[in-house]
């Protein structure tokens, strides 16, 4: 052989390999696309992430609605009935006034407007005793973010501790009204089968 067929030999090995290269590299490319668009359109479920389910009443236990003695199912109050402490769990300076006010333009009785001893509150909670666990519900429904809480309190204020889930309240026109039954939290049981209830805040007891 001679040294020109030599270098053509040599050149044609070296295309071989280069072409090789080419078609392996191509084959590895089209095969990551085809996997990235696979993910990208979720195709048979790919990349697609599970939604934390969200647990009744936030995970907390929540009491049941209280039927009426004679056995009429448990209703809604009416919002006058509703004594309202609120309080701002976050640190918007007057967030808990708008709630207050906006509450307050919807009939609740509000007895005061403060600041919580916690200004990083994640959700809003209603805080309430067992002898307001309708009137906690029927405020309840006007919140899109609250987690009812029942505690040891005796009387029947209800205190709304504002968190940095609040957005705005419900529309009037999606709150239930006065006299309509209410739907217990799924999950619920009965308040006098609650116990180790945590303790209740100072306040003024209505």
């Amino acid at each position: 052989m001679t040294q020109h067929d030599e270098r053509q030999a040599r050149k044609e090995y070296v295309r071989q390999r280069q072409r090789l290269v080419f078609t392996v590299s191509g084959a590895a490319l089209a095969v990551a696309l085809v996997i990235a668009l696979l993910f990208f359109f979720h195709v048979f479920g790919l990349g697609l992430k599970e939604s934390p389910v969200v647990q009744p009443n936030y995970g907390n236990t929540a009491p049941c609605a209280v039927d009426g003695e004679d056995g009429t199912k448990a209703t809604y109050v009416a919002n006058g009935q509703v004594t309202v402490r609120v309080r701002n769990g976050t640190d918007h300076m007057g967030l808990g006034s708008a709630v207050g006010n906006a509450l307050a333009n919807r009939n609740f009785t509000i007895q005061v407007v403060d600041t919580y001893s916690s200004s990083n509150v994640t959700r809003t909670v209603l805080y309430f005793g067992k002898n307001a666990i309708n009137e906690a519900y029927t405020l309840a429904a006007n919140f899109t973010d609250a987690t009812m809480v029942m505690t040891a309190r005796e009387d029947k204020l209800i205190d709304v501790v504002i968190g940095a889930t609040f957005n705005d309240l419900r529309d009037t026109d999606e709150v239930p009204q006065a006299g309509a039954e209410i739907t217990s939290i799924e999950g619920c049981v009965a308040a006098d089968s609650m116990t180790d209830l945590p303790e209740d805040t100072e306040h003024t007891a209505v």
